[in-house]
């Protein structure tokens, strides 16, 4: 998650009109996740095809697996061709009452009196000292991060129910969702059906953890 300031993109050309001219690659950050679903379907079909499948049951634990491949592939082409299409590049352009007004500026149009005037001048300068282009937020990537990291390391002591259900409701929470009672329960819901398609329609069993040993 990154916002764009109005800074001019280093080693760009000069429009016709005097406008910088982006280059190709502004705007086109984004590959990176596309470059990443790409290696994860392609590290996937590589574990799907050479799994060693033991009977012939259909559908077969390569069924999910295959599944999960294609909604990756067809995630990052969809995802390249719009960023091909549509790159997000930052407007530096001056759009006529929607800004561009310096603190001098909007002093002078206020006719502000003397004691406006004072406190104005002993304000401290609003100026940054130093301007980005971009900023992460980088408290949402470690949550996200830390919820995957917890996901892993509780799966099998507490089993998939549980610890699907909390890694939802952690990314609810992450990008923005407050509450919890609700995303507590839609994570029970979704993580009870997966467990449930996986014994029924597959044979397999996830980690049972904390509830099977209860059971």
């Amino acid at each position: 998650m990154s916002i764009t300031q109005h800074q001019p993109e280093a080693g760009s050309t000069t429009g016709p009109h005097g406008k910088q001219k982006p280059r190709f690659r502004t705007g086109r950050s984004e590959f990176v996740v596309v470059a990443v679903l790409y290696a994860i379907a392609i590290f996937l079909t590589i574990g799907t095809a050479t799994m060693n499948v033991q009977g012939k049951s259909a559908p077969g634990p390569q069924f999910f697996p295959i599944l999960v491949c294609i909604v990756l592939y067809v995630a990052a082409t969809l995802l390249a061709v719009h960023i091909l299409r549509t790159p997000n590049v930052p407007d530096n352009t001056v759009h006529p009452g929607h800004g561009q007004f310096s603190a001098d500026m909007l002093h002078d149009l206020g006719h502000l009196g003397k004691e406006e005037d004072a406190a104005y001048e002993g304000a401290p300068s609003q100026t940054p000292g130093k301007t980005w282009k971009t900023y992460s937020d980088w408290r949402t990537v470690g949550l996200l991060i830390g919820a995957v990291v917890a996901f892993v390391l509780l799966l099998e002591p507490l089993g998939w129910v549980i610890s699907a259900a909390a890694l939802f409701w952690l990314v609810a929470y992450a990008l923005g969702s407050r509450r919890p009672i609700f995303d507590v329960g839609v994570g029970l819901l979704f993580s009870s059906i997966i467990q449930l398609a996986f014994g029924a329609a597959l044979g397999l069993s996830l980690p049972s953890g904390l509830i099977g040993g209860i059971l």
